[in-house]
């Protein structure tokens, strides 16, 4: 699987990430999963401490210590969680940032993260101290880069002017194209990488459409009505169906933008994984098909919210 450059760091990852929220929290099965990927060429494990209370970074910890220099590990920071009670505040400041990549370093079993993320940001956070404490995490040689997970254009456009920040994890599908009108040219034109969440929108852009259209999209997916998702469905499955699986389809869309180095997806089977890493990414989408989903198929939405 081709390997891409993470904005200017010296970090390459797969062009598919495999997004581990969704392993579940038994240690065999989640180990089957994590092995498989690896097999199929992905070097890329995204986490965060959130997930599972902790849980997850320590399953993922005893799955990979006898291959971490194998792996590209992200994990992220920013949500002060109390693992007993269950709940959890936001917290972007240097003391809990600095805290945190200690108690995930100890949770994953290594000495270091390859790329750190803050979980999430608002435009009233104090952003120059959570840049000094990724900065000076980064220059005590405990993490390899660092990055925000966020979809809000004032916050990133914030950490463009001010950090060296090497890549955006963000929402990012064929029916979610709000990073099209704002983001992801800026990125491109300052060297930072997208790392693309959520590319098959909750199963909507996947082998199992029909089924997660009535279960998840019954009362509509951001700005489009249960009815015209199924129009979408049904208008890929004719335009594209002899060519493409829809998992294929949705996945190269993404990665057709320069600026995306990485389709991050969710597995809780071999299954799905399975389905996911069969696609054939050697050759991008052409420039007609990328086209003619965008102005024929889906249509663009703008970030209204959550600014």
């Amino acid at each position: 699987m081709k390997q891409n450059q993470l904005g200017k760091s010296d970090i390459y990852v797969s062009e598919l990430t495999l997004g581990c929220m969704s392993l579940g929290t038994d240690v065999s099965h989640a180990s089957k999963i994590i092995d498989s990927a690896l097999d199929r060429g992905i070097n890329h494990l995204d986490t965060a401490d959130l997930y599972d209370f902790g849980k997850n970074e320590e399953i993922i910890g005893s799955v990979i210590k006898n291959k971490r220099d194998e792996i590209v590990l992200t994990t992220k920071v920013g949500n002060h969680f109390n693992r007993t009670e269950k709940d959890w505040f936001w917290d972007p400041s240097k003391e809990h940032i600095k805290n945190g990549l200690k108690d995930s370093l100890a949770r994953l079993n290594t000495d270091y993260i390859d790329f750190y993320m803050l979980h999430g940001g608002t435009i009233d956070d104090p952003i120059s101290e959570s840049i000094e404490a990724f900065e000076e995490l980064k220059s005590e040689g405990l993490i390899r880069g660092y990055g925000i997970s966020s979809i809000r254009p004032n916050v990133i456009r914030e950490y463009v002017k001010h950090s060296s920040i090497d890549a955006v994890m963000m929402q990012y599908s064929i029916l979610d194209r709000r990073p099209e009108e704002e983001i992801l040219d800026l990125l491109h034109a300052n060297r930072i990488s997208v790392l693309a969440r959520g590319p098959l929108a909750k199963g909507m852009l996947s082998s199992s459409a029909e089924k997660q259209i009535n279960d998840k999209g019954q009362n509509g997916f951001l700005e489009y009505s249960r009815k015209e998702l199924e129009e979408i469905y049904q208008n890929l499955s004719e335009t594209f169906g002899e060519e493409f699986t829809l998992n294929e389809l949705s996945l190269k869309y993404v990665l057709k933008h320069p600026a995306v180095a990485s389709a991050v997806f969710g597995a809780s089977s071999i299954k799905q994984l399975e389905e996911n890493t069969s696609v054939h990414l050697s050759t991008a989408l052409s420039n007609e098909n990328y086209l003619d989903i965008q102005n024929n198929i889906s249509k663009q939405i703008k970030y209204e919210n959550h600014r």
